[in-house]
């Protein structure tokens, strides 16, 4: 690995999901390089399998010659994670409890003991955005990944704040219904309870909708939102309600922190704007203090490498 701060150094990034743990060289402007990844090992028991995957992505990358001039590593992975302990408790990857990431991975030998930063993988999409996404240019912005669950971070004052434990901006365990069903967080009534795309498709169902006859991807948002698209009042019906809840939680925050920009990713938003245009809607309801009025929302623009530029981002902070 090069010295720290050498001229045309470059970021090895680490994106770990409870599908696939993938690996990038990213330069210091963003650009993303050499992407390999690996199907997570998430039916393992031994914590040091699932660890075997991400050694086979680094191999990968260090077989690269732009390793040579790798100076620091950032991990982006599922949480809960703990950035000040270096320790990540992945709900989808059972054998990870407090699993101390950082220090396995800099006692790599192609990592040499180099710096490796961590944060949680909403967090990582937050720095991706604002450094070279939606986000970009805002002082002050929340960025969404609504899929199997809602993950969220924040940009306050033109840097990434991910708190003392890296997670900060969790929007998805707030609470938007009082009487809500219980979450397994232990809540009740979260944003992630009625804006997930399991939550959209689980609503759907018990109003009545089925998915069509051979639909590919089953009783899912996916499948709601081709429903919504043909007209179907249950579907269009499972989206606003989505839509109205996210519009409450990003409201609530640019009212606590003064929000410029709410930026959503995740599987659910390609869904496009049978989410965005009832957010929207919603959240002139919601934003009314005059200090919230001004609120964009955006959609993300980084898709899949959102998660290695934000470790690079990470990294490089």
């Amino acid at each position: 690995m090069s010295a720290p701060g050498e001229n045309g150094s470059m970021i090895a990034a680490i994106d770990i999901g409870g599908t696939k743990i993938a690996g990038g060289l990213v330069a210091p402007d963003g650009t993303l390089h050499h992407r390999t990844e690996r199907p997570t090992r998430r039916r393992a028991t031994d914590p040091g399998e699932v660890f075997a995957t991400v050694t086979e992505v680094v191999a990968d990358l260090a077989a690269d010659p732009r390793w040579a001039r790798v100076d620091r590593v950032g991990v982006g992975s599922a949480g809960p994670v703990d950035i000040a302990r270096g320790t990540v408790s992945p709900v989808n990857i059972g054998a990870w409890r407090a699993f101390p990431v950082v220090a396995e991975v800099r006692a790599l030998p192609q990592v040499a003991g180099a710096p490796v930063a961590l944060g949680g993988d909403a967090v990582a999409m937050t720095a991706a955005e604002h450094w070279r996404g939606a986000a970009r240019g805002f002082a002050n912005a929340l960025c969404l990944v609504v899929s199997t669950g809602v993950g969220a971070g924040l940009v306050l004052d033109g840097r990434v704040y991910p708190g003392p434990t890296g997670n900060a901006g969790h929007l998805g365990h707030i609470t938007v219904d009082l009487e809500g069903e219980p979450c397994p967080c232990g809540s009740r009534g979260c944003l992630e309870r009625v804006a997930s795309g399991t939550a959209i498709a689980a609503w759907a169902l018990d109003q009545g909708w089925r998915a069509p006859a051979g639909a590919p991807s089953g009783a899912t948002a996916a499948a709601v939102a081709d429903s919504a698209r043909a007209g179907d009042p249950i579907a269009l019906a499972a989206f606003d309600r989505a839509a109205r809840a996210l519009a409450a939680g990003i409201a609530a925050t640019a009212t606590l922190v003064e929000l410029d920009v709410a930026v959503l990713g995740g599987g659910v938003l390609r869904a496009g704007e049978l989410l965005l245009a009832p957010l929207r809607r919603h959240l002139r309801s919601y934003a009314t203090l005059p200090f919230t009025r001004h609120l964009a929302v955006r959609a993300a623009e980084l898709g899949t490498d959102a998660g290695l530029i934000g470790a690079a981002a990470l990294a490089l902070d």
